[in-house]
Protein backbone atom coordinates (compact mmCIF):
# COMPACT_ATOMS: atom_id res chain seq x y z
CA UNK A 1 0.00 0.00 0.00
CA UNK A 2 1.39 3.37 -1.01
CA UNK A 3 1.84 5.66 1.99
CA UNK A 4 1.82 9.46 2.01
CA UNK A 5 3.73 11.64 4.47
CA UNK A 6 1.88 14.67 5.81
CA UNK A 7 1.96 16.97 8.81
CA UNK A 8 -1.04 17.82 10.99
CA UNK A 9 -0.39 20.84 13.22
CA UNK A 10 3.30 20.07 12.82
CA UNK A 11 2.89 16.39 13.72
CA UNK A 12 4.36 14.08 11.08
CA UNK A 13 2.19 11.13 10.13
CA UNK A 14 2.03 8.56 7.31
CA UNK A 15 -1.34 7.53 5.91
CA UNK A 16 -2.46 5.37 2.97
CA UNK A 17 -2.93 7.04 -0.39
CA UNK A 18 -6.56 8.14 -0.71
CA UNK A 19 -6.92 8.95 2.99
CA UNK A 20 -8.76 12.14 3.88
CA UNK A 21 -7.47 14.96 6.02
CA UNK A 22 -9.85 13.84 8.78
CA UNK A 23 -8.33 10.37 8.75
CA UNK A 24 -4.83 11.81 8.80
CA UNK A 25 -5.69 14.04 11.74
CA UNK A 26 -7.09 11.11 13.71
CA UNK A 27 -3.96 9.13 12.95
CA UNK A 28 -1.97 12.02 14.42
CA UNK A 29 -4.18 12.11 17.52
CA UNK A 30 -5.90 15.34 16.49
CA UNK A 31 -9.69 15.50 16.60
CA UNK A 32 -11.43 17.68 14.02
CA UNK A 33 -15.08 18.50 14.87
CA UNK A 34 -17.83 17.22 12.57
CA UNK A 35 -21.63 17.25 12.50
CA UNK A 36 -22.66 15.49 9.30
CA UNK A 37 -19.85 12.94 8.99
CA UNK A 38 -20.32 9.22 9.64
CA UNK A 39 -17.48 6.95 8.63
CA UNK A 40 -18.32 4.99 5.46
CA UNK A 41 -21.96 6.06 5.71
CA UNK A 42 -22.30 9.82 5.34
CA UNK A 43 -19.14 11.37 3.92
CA UNK A 44 -20.67 14.38 2.19
CA UNK A 45 -18.91 17.48 3.58
CA UNK A 46 -22.25 19.23 4.06
CA UNK A 47 -22.01 20.86 7.48
CA UNK A 48 -18.56 22.47 6.91
CA UNK A 49 -17.71 22.30 10.60
CA UNK A 50 -14.60 20.26 9.75
CA UNK A 51 -12.91 22.95 7.62
CA UNK A 52 -9.13 23.25 7.89
CA UNK A 53 -6.24 25.00 6.14
CA UNK A 54 -4.03 22.85 3.92
CA UNK A 55 -1.09 23.61 1.67
CA UNK A 56 -2.01 23.52 -1.98
CA UNK A 57 -5.64 24.45 -1.36
CA UNK A 58 -6.95 27.88 -2.37
CA UNK A 59 -9.20 28.23 0.67
CA UNK A 60 -10.52 26.28 3.61
CA UNK A 61 -11.32 22.67 2.76
CA UNK A 62 -13.62 20.11 4.36
CA UNK A 63 -11.44 17.59 6.13
CA UNK A 64 -13.93 14.72 5.92
CA UNK A 65 -13.79 14.49 2.12
CA UNK A 66 -10.58 16.25 1.05
CA UNK A 67 -7.79 13.76 0.21
CA UNK A 68 -4.26 14.31 1.47
CA UNK A 69 -1.27 14.70 -0.84
CA UNK A 70 2.39 13.92 -0.31
CA UNK A 71 4.03 16.60 1.83
CA UNK A 72 0.75 18.34 2.67
CA UNK A 73 0.79 20.47 5.80
CA UNK A 74 -2.54 20.80 7.56
CA UNK A 75 -3.57 23.33 10.19
CA UNK A 76 -6.73 22.54 12.14
CA UNK A 77 -6.80 25.29 14.76
CA UNK A 78 -5.82 28.62 13.18
CA UNK A 79 -7.80 31.84 13.86
CA UNK A 80 -9.24 31.63 10.33
CA UNK A 81 -10.42 28.03 10.93
CA UNK A 82 -11.91 28.79 14.34
CA UNK A 83 -13.76 31.83 13.03
CA UNK A 84 -15.16 29.89 10.06
CA UNK A 85 -16.46 27.16 12.34
CA UNK A 86 -17.95 29.70 14.74
CA UNK A 87 -19.74 31.51 11.92
CA UNK A 88 -21.10 28.24 10.55
CA UNK A 89 -22.44 27.29 13.98
CA UNK A 90 -24.08 30.70 14.36
CA UNK A 91 -25.73 30.30 10.95
CA UNK A 92 -27.05 26.89 12.02
CA UNK A 93 -28.47 28.43 15.20
CA UNK A 94 -30.24 31.14 13.19
CA UNK A 95 -32.87 28.56 12.15
CA UNK A 96 -32.57 26.24 15.16
CA UNK A 97 -35.09 25.83 17.97
CA UNK A 98 -32.88 26.49 20.98
CA UNK A 99 -35.19 25.08 23.67
CA UNK A 100 -32.20 23.33 25.18
CA UNK A 101 -33.46 23.25 28.77
CA UNK A 102 -36.42 21.07 27.82
CA UNK A 103 -34.66 18.96 25.19
CA UNK A 104 -33.92 15.33 26.03
CA UNK A 105 -30.55 15.68 24.27
CA UNK A 106 -29.39 18.59 26.43
CA UNK A 107 -25.80 17.99 27.66
CA UNK A 108 -25.52 15.13 25.15
CA UNK A 109 -26.03 17.21 22.02
CA UNK A 110 -23.18 17.50 19.54
CA UNK A 111 -24.37 20.91 18.34
CA UNK A 112 -24.65 22.24 21.90
CA UNK A 113 -21.17 20.96 22.76
CA UNK A 114 -19.57 22.64 19.74
CA UNK A 115 -21.39 25.91 20.38
CA UNK A 116 -20.03 25.97 23.91
CA UNK A 117 -16.51 25.16 22.70
CA UNK A 118 -16.50 27.91 20.08
CA UNK A 119 -18.25 30.55 22.19
CA UNK A 120 -20.96 31.28 19.65
CA UNK A 121 -23.43 34.15 19.78
CA UNK A 122 -26.85 32.58 19.37
CA UNK A 123 -28.27 35.90 18.20
CA UNK A 124 -25.57 36.64 15.62
CA UNK A 125 -27.96 36.19 12.69
CA UNK A 126 -31.66 36.97 12.46
CA UNK A 127 -34.22 36.78 9.69
CA UNK A 128 -36.55 34.07 8.44
CA UNK A 129 -36.89 31.05 10.72
CA UNK A 130 -38.97 28.14 9.37
CA UNK A 131 -41.26 26.33 11.78
CA UNK A 132 -42.54 22.77 11.61
CA UNK A 133 -45.17 20.74 13.39
CA UNK A 134 -43.87 17.84 15.44
CA UNK A 135 -44.51 14.37 13.99
CA UNK A 136 -46.05 12.13 16.67
CA UNK A 137 -47.46 9.64 14.17
CA UNK A 138 -45.43 6.63 15.35
CA UNK A 139 -45.39 4.95 18.77
CA UNK A 140 -41.61 4.84 18.89
CA UNK A 141 -40.21 8.25 18.02
CA UNK A 142 -40.88 11.96 17.63
CA UNK A 143 -39.54 14.07 14.75
CA UNK A 144 -38.92 17.75 15.52
CA UNK A 145 -37.63 19.42 12.36
CA UNK A 146 -37.29 22.68 14.27
CA UNK A 147 -34.13 21.16 15.74
CA UNK A 148 -32.91 19.54 12.52
CA UNK A 149 -29.59 20.81 11.13
CA UNK A 150 -29.90 18.96 7.78
CA UNK A 151 -26.84 16.82 8.44
CA UNK A 152 -28.57 13.86 6.74
CA UNK A 153 -27.16 11.28 9.12
CA UNK A 154 -30.66 9.89 9.66
CA UNK A 155 -31.14 9.61 5.91
CA UNK A 156 -27.85 7.71 5.60
CA UNK A 157 -28.70 5.10 8.25
CA UNK A 158 -32.24 4.69 6.92
CA UNK A 159 -30.68 4.02 3.52
CA UNK A 160 -28.19 1.62 5.12
CA UNK A 161 -31.19 -0.22 6.56
CA UNK A 162 -32.56 -0.18 2.97
CA UNK A 163 -35.90 1.10 4.29
CA UNK A 164 -35.22 4.61 2.95
CA UNK A 165 -38.46 6.16 4.13
CA UNK A 166 -36.89 9.55 4.91
CA UNK A 167 -34.98 12.01 2.80
CA UNK A 168 -34.56 15.67 1.91
CA UNK A 169 -37.66 17.51 0.68
CA UNK A 170 -37.83 20.95 -1.03
CA UNK A 171 -34.86 23.22 -1.77
CA UNK A 172 -32.95 26.16 -0.34
CA UNK A 173 -34.20 27.61 2.95
CA UNK A 174 -37.28 25.38 2.65
CA UNK A 175 -35.25 22.15 2.70
CA UNK A 176 -36.36 19.75 5.40
CA UNK A 177 -35.98 16.08 6.20
CA UNK A 178 -39.20 14.16 5.84
CA UNK A 179 -41.14 11.48 4.01
CA UNK A 180 -42.36 11.27 0.44
CA UNK A 181 -45.22 13.71 -0.23
CA UNK A 182 -44.67 15.02 3.34
CA UNK A 183 -46.77 12.17 4.72
CA UNK A 184 -46.47 11.37 8.45
CA UNK A 185 -43.78 8.84 9.31
CA UNK A 186 -46.48 6.55 10.71
CA UNK A 187 -47.95 6.16 7.23
CA UNK A 188 -44.72 4.81 5.77
CA UNK A 189 -43.16 1.32 5.98
CA UNK A 190 -40.78 2.47 8.75
CA UNK A 191 -39.69 -0.61 10.73
CA UNK A 192 -39.25 1.35 14.00
CA UNK A 193 -35.60 0.31 14.39
CA UNK A 194 -34.67 3.76 15.74
CA UNK A 195 -31.21 3.78 14.19
CA UNK A 196 -31.95 7.37 13.11
CA UNK A 197 -32.34 8.45 16.75
CA UNK A 198 -28.97 6.93 17.65
CA UNK A 199 -27.07 9.04 15.11
CA UNK A 200 -28.99 12.33 15.18
CA UNK A 201 -26.58 14.94 16.61
CA UNK A 202 -29.39 17.06 18.10
CA UNK A 203 -32.92 16.51 19.41
CA UNK A 204 -34.54 16.40 15.98
CA UNK A 205 -35.20 12.67 16.28
CA UNK A 206 -35.78 11.19 19.72
CA UNK A 207 -37.58 8.19 21.13
CA UNK A 208 -41.11 8.87 22.36
CA UNK A 209 -40.71 9.51 26.08
CA UNK A 210 -43.03 7.23 28.08
CA UNK A 211 -41.47 7.84 31.48
CA UNK A 212 -44.44 9.89 32.71
CA UNK A 213 -46.66 6.81 32.31
CA UNK A 214 -44.26 4.88 34.53
CA UNK A 215 -44.02 7.62 37.17
CA UNK A 216 -47.82 7.72 37.25
CA UNK A 217 -48.07 3.95 37.70
CA UNK A 218 -45.43 3.97 40.44
CA UNK A 219 -47.47 6.57 42.31
CA UNK A 220 -50.69 4.50 42.08
CA UNK A 221 -51.13 2.46 45.28
CA UNK A 222 -53.51 0.08 43.50
CA UNK A 223 -50.90 -0.97 40.94
CA UNK A 224 -48.30 -3.70 41.29
CA UNK A 225 -45.58 -2.15 39.13
CA UNK A 226 -43.08 -4.72 37.92
CA UNK A 227 -40.04 -4.15 35.71
CA UNK A 228 -38.01 -6.47 33.48
CA UNK A 229 -34.70 -5.71 31.77
CA UNK A 230 -33.41 -7.00 28.44
CA UNK A 231 -30.09 -8.90 28.22
CA UNK A 232 -28.14 -6.08 26.60
CA UNK A 233 -29.10 -3.30 29.04
CA UNK A 234 -26.56 -4.45 31.63
CA UNK A 235 -23.80 -3.95 29.06
CA UNK A 236 -24.81 -0.43 28.01
CA UNK A 237 -26.59 1.45 30.83
CA UNK A 238 -23.31 2.40 32.48
CA UNK A 239 -22.41 4.55 29.46
CA UNK A 240 -25.18 6.96 30.46
CA UNK A 241 -23.26 7.58 33.68
CA UNK A 242 -19.83 8.03 32.08
CA UNK A 243 -18.67 4.49 32.81
CA UNK A 244 -16.41 2.80 30.25
CA UNK A 245 -18.11 1.31 27.20
CA UNK A 246 -18.76 -2.39 27.79
CA UNK A 247 -19.01 -2.19 31.58
CA UNK A 248 -21.46 -4.79 32.95
CA UNK A 249 -23.65 -2.94 35.47
CA UNK A 250 -26.24 -5.65 36.14
CA UNK A 251 -26.05 -5.34 39.94
CA UNK A 252 -26.22 -1.55 40.01
CA UNK A 253 -29.05 -1.57 37.47
CA UNK A 254 -31.13 -3.84 39.72
CA UNK A 255 -30.37 -1.65 42.72
CA UNK A 256 -31.39 1.50 40.84
CA UNK A 257 -34.69 -0.04 39.70
CA UNK A 258 -35.56 -0.99 43.29
CA UNK A 259 -34.84 2.55 44.42
CA UNK A 260 -37.14 3.90 41.71
CA UNK A 261 -39.94 2.04 43.50
CA UNK A 262 -40.62 -1.05 41.38
CA UNK A 263 -42.26 -3.80 43.41
CA UNK A 264 -40.33 -6.54 41.63
CA UNK A 265 -37.26 -6.42 39.42
CA UNK A 266 -37.31 -9.35 37.00
CA UNK A 267 -34.89 -10.36 34.26
CA UNK A 268 -36.04 -10.70 30.66
CA UNK A 269 -33.25 -13.28 30.41
CA UNK A 270 -35.57 -15.73 32.15
CA UNK A 271 -38.07 -15.24 29.34
CA UNK A 272 -35.23 -15.63 26.81
CA UNK A 273 -34.66 -19.12 28.19
CA UNK A 274 -38.35 -19.87 27.63
CA UNK A 275 -37.96 -18.51 24.09
CA UNK A 276 -35.22 -21.06 23.37
CA UNK A 277 -37.10 -24.13 24.59
CA UNK A 278 -40.27 -23.09 22.75
CA UNK A 279 -38.38 -22.18 19.56
CA UNK A 280 -36.41 -25.43 19.66
CA UNK A 281 -39.62 -27.39 20.08
CA UNK A 282 -41.22 -25.55 17.18
CA UNK A 283 -38.17 -26.10 14.98
CA UNK A 284 -37.99 -29.83 15.69
CA UNK A 285 -41.69 -30.15 14.95
CA UNK A 286 -41.23 -28.40 11.61
CA UNK A 287 -38.29 -30.64 10.73
CA UNK A 288 -40.13 -33.84 11.67
CA UNK A 289 -43.52 -32.91 10.21
CA UNK A 290 -42.46 -31.10 7.07
CA UNK A 291 -43.22 -27.56 8.26
CA UNK A 292 -41.99 -24.38 6.63
CA UNK A 293 -38.20 -24.15 6.61
CA UNK A 294 -35.99 -22.40 7.29
CA UNK A 295 -37.59 -21.23 10.48
CA UNK A 296 -36.59 -17.65 11.35
CA UNK A 297 -36.36 -16.14 14.82
CA UNK A 298 -38.97 -13.62 15.94
CA UNK A 299 -37.18 -11.89 18.84
CA UNK A 300 -36.58 -8.59 17.01
CA UNK A 301 -39.75 -6.54 16.43
CA UNK A 302 -37.98 -4.33 13.90
CA UNK A 303 -37.10 -7.41 11.86
CA UNK A 304 -40.63 -8.83 12.24
CA UNK A 305 -42.11 -5.56 11.01
CA UNK A 306 -39.64 -5.56 8.10
CA UNK A 307 -40.82 -9.04 7.13
CA UNK A 308 -44.49 -8.03 7.39
CA UNK A 309 -43.93 -4.98 5.17
CA UNK A 310 -41.45 -6.25 2.60
CA UNK A 311 -41.85 -10.06 2.54
CA UNK A 312 -45.44 -10.75 3.64
CA UNK A 313 -45.52 -13.85 1.44
CA UNK A 314 -42.76 -15.35 3.64
CA UNK A 315 -44.37 -14.72 7.05
CA UNK A 316 -44.84 -18.46 7.50
CA UNK A 317 -41.08 -18.76 7.96
CA UNK A 318 -41.27 -16.73 11.19
CA UNK A 319 -41.30 -18.60 14.47
CA UNK A 320 -44.62 -18.06 16.22
CA UNK A 321 -42.78 -17.50 19.53
CA UNK A 322 -43.27 -14.12 21.13
CA UNK A 323 -40.13 -12.10 21.77
CA UNK A 324 -38.52 -12.41 25.24
CA UNK A 325 -40.04 -9.03 26.15
CA UNK A 326 -43.56 -10.25 25.43
CA UNK A 327 -42.95 -13.69 26.94
CA UNK A 328 -41.68 -11.98 30.09
CA UNK A 329 -44.79 -9.82 30.34
CA UNK A 330 -47.05 -12.79 29.61
CA UNK A 331 -45.40 -14.89 32.33
CA UNK A 332 -45.69 -12.04 34.84
CA UNK A 333 -49.40 -11.53 34.19
CA UNK A 334 -50.27 -15.24 34.12
CA UNK A 335 -47.92 -17.52 36.04
CA UNK A 336 -46.62 -14.94 38.54
CA UNK A 337 -50.03 -13.29 38.98
CA UNK A 338 -51.61 -16.65 39.82
CA UNK A 339 -48.73 -17.60 42.11
CA UNK A 340 -49.07 -14.33 44.05
CA UNK A 341 -52.88 -14.20 43.94
CA UNK A 342 -52.91 -10.86 42.09
CA UNK A 343 -55.49 -9.80 39.52
CA UNK A 344 -53.53 -9.26 36.27
CA UNK A 345 -55.59 -6.10 35.71
CA UNK A 346 -53.71 -4.62 38.67
CA UNK A 347 -50.23 -5.49 37.37
CA UNK A 348 -48.33 -2.87 35.38
CA UNK A 349 -45.36 -4.31 33.50
CA UNK A 350 -42.52 -2.05 32.41
CA UNK A 351 -39.78 -3.31 30.09
CA UNK A 352 -36.34 -1.74 29.79
CA UNK A 353 -35.29 -2.40 26.21
CA UNK A 354 -32.46 -1.51 23.83
CA UNK A 355 -34.90 -1.01 21.02
CA UNK A 356 -37.39 1.66 19.99
CA UNK A 357 -39.32 -1.00 18.03
CA UNK A 358 -40.29 -2.52 21.38
CA UNK A 359 -42.58 0.48 21.86
CA UNK A 360 -44.36 -0.61 18.70
CA UNK A 361 -44.36 -4.25 19.78
CA UNK A 362 -46.24 -3.69 23.05
CA UNK A 363 -49.15 -2.34 20.98
CA UNK A 364 -49.35 -5.30 18.62
CA UNK A 365 -52.48 -7.43 18.56
CA UNK A 366 -52.33 -10.98 19.92
CA UNK A 367 -50.13 -9.86 22.82
CA UNK A 368 -52.53 -10.39 25.71
CA UNK A 369 -51.99 -13.81 27.29
CA UNK A 370 -53.86 -12.90 30.48
CA UNK A 371 -57.05 -11.97 28.64
CA UNK A 372 -58.54 -9.38 26.32
CA UNK A 373 -57.56 -5.78 27.06
CA UNK A 374 -54.71 -6.92 29.32
CA UNK A 375 -51.49 -6.24 27.39
CA UNK A 376 -48.53 -8.49 28.15
CA UNK A 377 -46.40 -5.37 28.58
CA UNK A 378 -47.78 -1.93 29.43
CA UNK A 379 -44.78 0.31 28.67
CA UNK A 380 -41.42 -0.25 27.00
CA UNK A 381 -38.68 2.20 27.92
CA UNK A 382 -35.33 2.54 26.19
CA UNK A 383 -31.99 2.43 27.98
CA UNK A 384 -31.86 6.21 27.61
CA UNK A 385 -35.26 6.70 29.23
CA UNK A 386 -34.27 4.57 32.21
CA UNK A 387 -31.11 6.65 32.63
CA UNK A 388 -33.20 9.82 32.69
CA UNK A 389 -35.49 8.34 35.35
CA UNK A 390 -32.49 7.39 37.48
CA UNK A 391 -31.11 10.91 37.12
CA UNK A 392 -34.40 12.60 37.98
CA UNK A 393 -34.75 10.45 41.07
CA UNK A 394 -31.39 11.71 42.34
CA UNK A 395 -29.91 8.21 42.42
CA UNK A 396 -26.11 8.16 42.35
CA UNK A 397 -25.79 5.23 39.99
CA UNK A 398 -22.05 4.61 40.21
CA UNK A 399 -22.21 4.52 44.04
CA UNK A 400 -24.93 1.87 44.22
CA UNK A 401 -24.26 -1.60 45.64
CA UNK A 402 -24.70 -4.64 43.42
CA UNK A 403 -28.04 -6.36 43.99
CA UNK A 404 -29.72 -9.42 42.47
CA UNK A 405 -32.94 -9.87 40.50
CA UNK A 406 -36.07 -11.07 42.26
CA UNK A 407 -37.22 -14.66 42.08
CA UNK A 408 -38.73 -16.57 40.43
CA UNK A 409 -38.46 -14.64 37.16
CA UNK A 410 -34.93 -13.48 37.84
CA UNK A 411 -33.06 -16.74 37.33
CA UNK A 412 -31.30 -17.06 34.00
CA UNK A 413 -28.59 -18.88 32.09
CA UNK A 414 -25.61 -17.77 30.03
CA UNK A 415 -27.53 -18.70 26.91
CA UNK A 416 -30.05 -15.99 27.71
CA UNK A 417 -27.39 -13.38 28.46
CA UNK A 418 -25.91 -13.58 24.96
CA UNK A 419 -29.30 -12.89 23.33
CA UNK A 420 -28.22 -9.24 23.23
CA UNK A 421 -25.52 -9.85 20.60
CA UNK A 422 -26.02 -10.91 17.00
CA UNK A 423 -25.65 -14.70 16.85
CA UNK A 424 -26.56 -15.06 20.53
CA UNK A 425 -30.02 -16.46 19.93
CA UNK A 426 -28.61 -18.96 17.44
CA UNK A 427 -25.85 -20.07 19.80
CA UNK A 428 -28.33 -20.47 22.67
CA UNK A 429 -30.57 -22.57 20.42
CA UNK A 430 -27.64 -24.73 19.28
CA UNK A 431 -26.63 -25.45 22.88
CA UNK A 432 -30.09 -26.78 23.65
CA UNK A 433 -30.48 -28.57 20.30
CA UNK A 434 -27.15 -30.32 20.86
CA UNK A 435 -28.35 -31.74 24.17
CA UNK A 436 -31.85 -32.62 22.96
CA UNK A 437 -30.72 -34.38 19.78
CA UNK A 438 -27.80 -36.26 21.35
CA UNK A 439 -29.55 -37.02 24.62
CA UNK A 440 -26.42 -35.91 26.49
CA UNK A 441 -25.27 -33.01 28.65
CA UNK A 442 -22.65 -31.78 26.19
CA UNK A 443 -19.67 -29.78 27.36
CA UNK A 444 -19.19 -28.09 23.98
CA UNK A 445 -20.97 -24.79 24.55
CA UNK A 446 -19.36 -22.23 22.28
CA UNK A 447 -20.31 -22.02 18.63
CA UNK A 448 -17.79 -19.48 17.40
CA UNK A 449 -18.92 -19.57 13.76
CA UNK A 450 -22.09 -17.64 14.62
CA UNK A 451 -20.32 -15.10 16.82
CA UNK A 452 -18.89 -11.77 15.73
CA UNK A 453 -20.22 -8.50 14.37
CA UNK A 454 -20.28 -9.46 10.69
CA UNK A 455 -23.65 -8.69 9.17
CA UNK A 456 -24.17 -12.14 7.66
CA UNK A 457 -22.74 -15.47 8.85
CA UNK A 458 -23.40 -19.07 7.81
CA UNK A 459 -22.41 -22.36 9.42
CA UNK A 460 -23.16 -26.08 9.19
CA UNK A 461 -23.23 -28.40 12.20
CA UNK A 462 -23.58 -32.15 12.40
CA UNK A 463 -25.52 -33.00 15.54
CA UNK A 464 -26.44 -36.61 16.27
CA UNK A 465 -26.09 -37.44 12.59
CA UNK A 466 -28.36 -34.58 11.53
CA UNK A 467 -26.88 -31.85 9.34
CA UNK A 468 -28.11 -28.46 10.51
CA UNK A 469 -27.37 -25.45 8.31
CA UNK A 470 -27.84 -22.06 9.94
CA UNK A 471 -27.52 -18.40 9.05
CA UNK A 472 -27.27 -15.29 11.22
CA UNK A 473 -28.05 -11.81 9.90
CA UNK A 474 -28.22 -8.40 11.54
CA UNK A 475 -29.45 -5.17 10.00
CA UNK A 476 -32.26 -4.89 7.47
CA UNK A 477 -29.87 -4.89 4.49
CA UNK A 478 -28.59 -8.33 5.47
CA UNK A 479 -32.12 -9.47 6.29
CA UNK A 480 -33.01 -8.65 2.69
CA UNK A 481 -30.14 -10.81 1.40
CA UNK A 482 -31.41 -13.73 3.47
CA UNK A 483 -35.02 -13.28 2.39
CA UNK A 484 -34.10 -12.99 -1.28
CA UNK A 485 -32.30 -16.34 -1.09
CA UNK A 486 -35.29 -17.90 0.64
CA UNK A 487 -37.71 -16.41 -1.88
CA UNK A 488 -35.68 -17.69 -4.83
CA UNK A 489 -35.43 -21.18 -3.38
CA UNK A 490 -31.62 -21.01 -3.13
CA UNK A 491 -31.56 -21.21 0.67
CA UNK A 492 -30.96 -24.61 2.24
CA UNK A 493 -30.79 -23.44 5.84
CA UNK A 494 -32.71 -25.12 8.63
CA UNK A 495 -32.73 -22.22 11.08
CA UNK A 496 -32.03 -18.49 10.66
CA UNK A 497 -31.53 -15.74 13.21
CA UNK A 498 -32.28 -12.18 12.13
CA UNK A 499 -31.91 -8.99 14.17
CA UNK A 500 -33.23 -5.69 12.82
CA UNK A 501 -30.30 -3.60 14.08
CA UNK A 502 -26.71 -4.02 12.85
CA UNK A 503 -24.86 -6.00 15.51
CA UNK A 504 -28.03 -6.95 17.34
CA UNK A 505 -29.57 -5.47 20.48
CA UNK A 506 -26.29 -4.09 21.84
CA UNK A 507 -26.54 -1.60 18.97
CA UNK A 508 -30.29 -1.02 19.22
CA UNK A 509 -31.92 2.30 18.47
CA UNK A 510 -32.67 2.91 22.15
CA UNK A 511 -29.12 2.45 23.42
CA UNK A 512 -26.92 5.23 24.86
CA UNK A 513 -25.91 7.79 22.27
CA UNK A 514 -22.18 8.13 21.79
CA UNK A 515 -20.65 11.11 19.94
CA UNK A 516 -20.04 10.32 16.30
CA UNK A 517 -16.25 10.46 16.60
CA UNK A 518 -16.53 7.66 19.18
CA UNK A 519 -18.83 5.65 16.92
CA UNK A 520 -16.31 6.11 14.11
CA UNK A 521 -13.32 4.90 16.12
CA UNK A 522 -14.74 2.32 18.56
CA UNK A 523 -16.59 -0.85 17.53
CA UNK A 524 -19.47 -0.36 19.97
CA UNK A 525 -21.10 -3.60 18.86
CA UNK A 526 -18.06 -5.70 19.65
CA UNK A 527 -17.15 -4.01 22.95
CA UNK A 528 -20.69 -4.19 24.30
CA UNK A 529 -21.15 -7.79 23.13
CA UNK A 530 -17.93 -8.82 24.87
CA UNK A 531 -19.47 -7.88 28.22
CA UNK A 532 -22.29 -10.36 27.56
CA UNK A 533 -20.03 -13.18 26.39
CA UNK A 534 -17.77 -12.62 29.42
CA UNK A 535 -20.75 -12.95 31.76
CA UNK A 536 -21.93 -16.11 29.98
CA UNK A 537 -18.47 -17.69 30.28
CA UNK A 538 -18.51 -17.24 34.05
CA UNK A 539 -21.97 -18.66 34.74
CA UNK A 540 -22.74 -22.08 36.20
CA UNK A 541 -25.80 -22.61 33.98
CA UNK A 542 -25.15 -21.90 30.31
CA UNK A 543 -28.01 -23.73 28.58
CA UNK A 544 -31.59 -22.48 28.54
CA UNK A 545 -33.19 -25.85 29.32
CA UNK A 546 -31.15 -26.00 32.55
CA UNK A 547 -33.06 -23.07 34.03
CA UNK A 548 -35.03 -24.44 37.03
CA UNK A 549 -37.78 -21.86 36.51
CA UNK A 550 -38.65 -23.56 33.22
CA UNK A 551 -39.22 -26.91 34.92
CA UNK A 552 -41.29 -25.26 37.64
CA UNK A 553 -43.54 -23.39 35.20
CA UNK A 554 -44.08 -26.29 32.79
CA UNK A 555 -44.71 -28.77 35.61
CA UNK A 556 -46.87 -26.66 37.88
CA UNK A 557 -48.47 -24.03 35.67
CA UNK A 558 -48.56 -25.11 32.03
CA UNK A 559 -49.13 -28.72 33.06
CA UNK A 560 -47.44 -30.17 30.01
CA UNK A 561 -44.22 -30.28 28.03
CA UNK A 562 -42.64 -27.69 25.78
CA UNK A 563 -45.13 -26.47 23.22
CA UNK A 564 -48.18 -27.74 25.13
CA UNK A 565 -51.51 -26.01 24.59
CA UNK A 566 -51.29 -23.64 27.57
CA UNK A 567 -47.67 -22.77 26.81
CA UNK A 568 -48.59 -22.06 23.20
CA UNK A 569 -51.46 -19.79 24.24
CA UNK A 570 -49.22 -17.85 26.62
CA UNK A 571 -45.95 -17.67 24.72
CA UNK A 572 -46.84 -17.63 21.02
CA UNK A 573 -48.35 -15.04 18.70
CA UNK A 574 -49.30 -14.35 15.08
CA UNK A 575 -48.32 -11.88 12.34
CA UNK A 576 -50.01 -9.76 9.69
CA UNK A 577 -49.18 -8.76 6.13
CA UNK A 578 -48.79 -4.98 6.06
CA UNK A 579 -49.33 -2.57 3.17
CA UNK A 580 -46.38 -0.31 2.71
CA UNK A 581 -48.39 2.84 2.04
CA UNK A 582 -51.95 2.62 3.27
CA UNK A 583 -52.81 6.22 2.40
CA UNK A 584 -51.67 6.22 -1.24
Amino acid sequence: MEMLNVKVNGIAVSVPKGATILEAARAAGVEIPTLCYMKEKNEIGACRICVVEATGARGLVTACVFPVAEGMEIQTNTPKVRQARKTTLELILSTHDMSCLSCSRSTNCELQKLCLEYGVDQNAFGGFKPTYELDYSTPHLVRDNNKCILCRRCVAVCDEQIVSVIGANNRGIDTCIGQAFNMPLGDTPCISCGQCTAVCPTGALVERDDTDKVWEALADPKKHVVVQTAPSIRATLGECFDMPIGTNVEGKMVAALRRLGFEKVFDTNTAADFTIVEEATELLERVKCGGTLPMITSCSPGWVKFCEFYYPELISHLSSCKSPQQMGGALIKTYWAEKMGIDPHDIFVVSIMPCTAKKFEVQREDMSAAGDNIPDVDVALTTRELARMIGRAGIKFTSLPDEEFDNPLGIDTGAAVIFGATGGVMEAALRTANDVLTGKDNTELEFHEVRGTEGLKEATYNIAGMEIKVAVASGAANAKKVMEKIASGEADWTFVEIMGCPGGCVNGGGQPIQPQHVRDTVDLKAVRAKALYDQDAGMAMRKSHQNPVIKEVYDNYFGGGYGCHKAHHTLHTSYVARKRYDKI
